[in-house]
């Protein structure tokens, strides 16, 4: 049942700020009528690409609250449940479930990093998952958590609980040991465009993918080429999500998803400080990509 529901693509939702670094909540609103007009399947709320580790609490609930009530019927909403300690992060879980969240993701704590053993983040996530009746996705991403690897062991105990039922992998080089590893109705989902096809071929159900913030037709076209079996298509216009993915995900993080998502009509703006916005000659150069292949 999970796997079916979390097929296909999911945009992780970026958080829009005014110029004063304020919550931009309306302009959330407006992104949001766009998508749920979409065939996203979905969406990841407060994750990285929504600057979670900038925001307040009020400020993530209020911004799930907005992506939640603005989705269509048959969207559904996973929320990054994203904090240092198990008491926080459980005490954050169940505000998100109860603002209606379909799914809790979960991603490993890092600041006591050499504590973080298999053992120290196998209770940590079966403790929140324990504490929770909305199912729970383990988050692998290496790049947000000092270099922390989840383990192919780890996963596979992981998998074995109850009410974690998934998991999204956005490190390099681990979800085919994942995929080889978890049982058949374990939900493997790729967290980039750069491996997101050739996941799909050995079993993983969809992706949470940053270029579908600002171009998600394109990302949902490519998938439905996938199941389709249009292989011939589907390879050569994955050929153009990746040189398009190099050009806005892969240049400069949130910032860059956020121009291209200026670029393309949506309300991007940039990021919370301390993280800078992109210079202009880079959004130049990002944007010529973006005409040449017709997007803009």
């Amino acid at each position: 049942m999970h796997k079916e529901i979390l097929s296909g693509v999911f945009a992780p939702i970026t958080t829009p700020f005014h110029q004063d670094g304020s919550l931009n909540l309306e302009g959330l609103a407006k992104n949001m009528q766009i998508y749920a007009k979409s065939r996203l399947n979905g969406y990841l709320a407060i994750g990285s690409n929504g600057e979670n580790k900038s925001m307040t609490e009020e400020e993530k609930l209020q911004v799930l609250e907005t992506i939640i009530s603005g989705k269509s019927a048959n969207q559904i909403v996973m929320a990054g449940c994203i904090a240092e300690s198990t008491y926080e992060t459980i005490s954050f879980a169940k505000k998100a479930a109860a603002l209606g969240a379909n799914y809790l993701t979960l991603l490993s704590p890092s600041y006591f990093k050499k504590q973080m053993t298999d053992d120290a983040l196998y209770k940590y996530f079966t403790d929140i998952a324990d504490a929770v009746d909305t199912p729970c996705l383990v988050y692998c991403a290496p790049q947000f958590t000092g270099g922390i690897v989840l383990s192919p062991s780890l996963i596979k105990r992981l998998a074995s609980h109850h009410n974690i039922v998934g998991m999204k992998d956005s490190s390099t080089g681990n979800i085919d040991s994942y995929l080889l590893t978890v049982p058949e109705d374990f939900a493997v989902m790729a967290g980039s465009a750069n491996f997101f096809i050739s996941s799909m071929t050995n079993g993983a159900v969809g992706g949470v993918i940053s270029l579908a913030n600002a171009f998600p037709e394109i990302t949902c076209q490519l998938y439905d080429l996938f199941v389709a079996k249009e292989y011939e298509k589907c390879f050569a216009m994955n050929r153009k999500i990746l040189t398009l993915n190099k050009a806005v995900s892969g240049k400069g993080g949130v910032a860059s998803v956020k121009a291209a998502m200026d670029l393309a009509g949506f309300v991007g703006g940039e990021p919370r400080l301390p993280v800078l916005p992109m210079e202009p000659g880079d959004i130049d150069s990002m944007a010529a990509v973006l005409k040449e292949h017709g997007l803009i």
